[in-house]
């Protein structure tokens, strides 16, 4: 089998919503199915930051601890971001899609019953192989589905789906928060996050496994890729280059994110209710950030787009954090913040689907993105156990600003792919 890919689609500069209005039935119900996971991936995730407060107080778990909890959580989505990716090039994208789903959900529920620091621990570790498979399988499923010329503007829509579902989560905080103590309150809110499994009922019904992967199967049934090949000479430096940037973009966002409730209660005085507000405008800018820059990666390219923001990023993540302003100031600043933080995940999918060729798409991916989240994973813990000895902003500030750094450097290196047509030619 060869595969074959070229540069052949013209870049298309029509607005955002354009792609969708010339979508096919099954391309809208592909981008609906993974918006959808991604949007209730992205809530399951989110929960724990959103208690963390809570859980400190009532294990007394010191902040290093607290953060090692995320930290474990995204280094188990790169193990398992890799191995469902790899899965995926072996039995199809859907079903890889389905299964992870019916992972995350299950282990979320299960974090509801949890009767020690320990058990969470566990569970949230779980959790994470099918988080991070979600994000492999539907990203790939979505850029292979999706014609090259709409290809950055769709996947990165659905990109948004990450605040959406991170909105849900702040939602379902102040109603829980609000109805019921806090003791059992967060129960609740991972007992929400088992709601996902739904979704796999519309995966079986409706979608179906894109075109360019089924003939890759079917021409390699005798000559299945191997767990390592993405480690080949000709593979390497593109997997190399691409984990760096992963770990970049996601290092900085988990760095920020993580910490950003406890900071706005800790060295703001804010309350968990009164911080939604806060919460709030930083998923709006956010969510626009995500819109943006689905259309920014097809009208600018996708290099650009992580140049740009890992500089624009940097600064806000240092205003927000470092210059000493007002509590009403600092509410408004949280939508550029929000924005410039988000928007440059959304050339992600569609520049790693491009980079690598079909018959090792699923694998590469998964573990550029992924291993990218697991390094990735270190920094909220970096910042726990550093903000032991200096302010907790300051922490944040430090660890988001290398992994912009990395993410800058990495865009550098690695070459244009916009307007990429995929081929998989027996």
């Amino acid at each position: 089998m060869t595969i074959s890919t070229e540069i052949a689609a013209p870049p298309d500069h029509s607005g955002l919503t354009r792609f969708y209005r010339d979508m096919t039935a099954p391309e809208r119900r592909t981008f609906w199915a993974c918006f959808a996971g991604w949007a209730l991936d992205a809530m399951d995730f989110m929960i724990y930051p959103l208690v963390i407060g809570t859980i400190i107080a009532l294990w007394q778990v010191d902040r290093g601890a607290a953060g090692f909890a995320v930290t474990v959580t995204l280094l188990f989505s790169a193990v398992g971001g890799w191995l469902a990716g790899y899965l995926s090039d072996r039995v199809g994208r859907v079903r890889m899609l389905q299964i992870t789903i019916l992972w995350f959900s299950a282990f979320t529920l299960l974090c509801a019953f949890a009767q020690s620091f320990t058990q969470l621990i566990i569970f949230r570790a779980a959790l994470g192989l099918g988080f991070g498979g979600e994000w492999a399988a539907g990203a790939v499923l979505m850029g292979e589905t999706i014609r090259a010329q709409y290809r950055g503007r769709a996947v990165g829509s659905v990109q948004s789906g990450w605040a959406v579902g991170w909105g849900a989560a702040v939602l379902a905080q102040a109603v829980c928060f609000s109805l019921l103590p806090p003791e059992t309150a967060w129960r609740w809110m991972f007992a929400l996050g088992a709601l996902p499994a739904v979704l796999v009922f519309f995966l079986r019904r409706y979608v179906d496994e894109p075109e360019v992967s089924a003939r890759a199967l079917e021409a390699s049934r005798d000559n299945r890729p191997a767990l390592w090949e993405i480690f080949a000479p000709g593979v390497l430096k593109t997997t190399l280059l691409a984990s760096l940037l992963g770990t970049g973009a996601q290092g900085g966002y988990y760095a920020v994110t993580t910490w950003l409730p406890t900071f706005l209660r800790t060295e703001r005085g804010l309350t968990v209710v009164g911080s939604t507000g806060y919460l709030a405008l930083l998923i709006v800018g956010s969510f626009l950030g995500y819109i943006a820059g689905a259309w920014l990666a097809d009208r600018i390219g996708r290099r650009n787009l992580f140049i740009s923001f890992s500089i624009a990023a940097s600064v806000l993540v240092l205003a927000y954090t470092q210059i000493p302003i007002s509590n009403e100031a600092m509410l408004f600043l949280g939508i550029p913040l929000g924005f410039c933080a988000s928007a440059y995940f959304s050339g992600m999918g569609a520049f790693l689907t491009e980079l690598f060729p079909t018959r090792l798409r699923g694998s590469g991916q998964g573990f550029a993105y992924n291993f990218g989240r697991g390094i990735g994973a270190l920094f909220p813990a970096l910042v726990g156990y550093l903000s032991a000895t200096i302010p907790l902003s300051t922490a944040i500030a430090i660890f988001a600003v290398i992994a912009y750094a990395l993410l800058f450097i990495a865009a550098l290196l690695l070459p244009e792919t916009r307007g990429k047509i995929l081929h998989a030619d027996a």
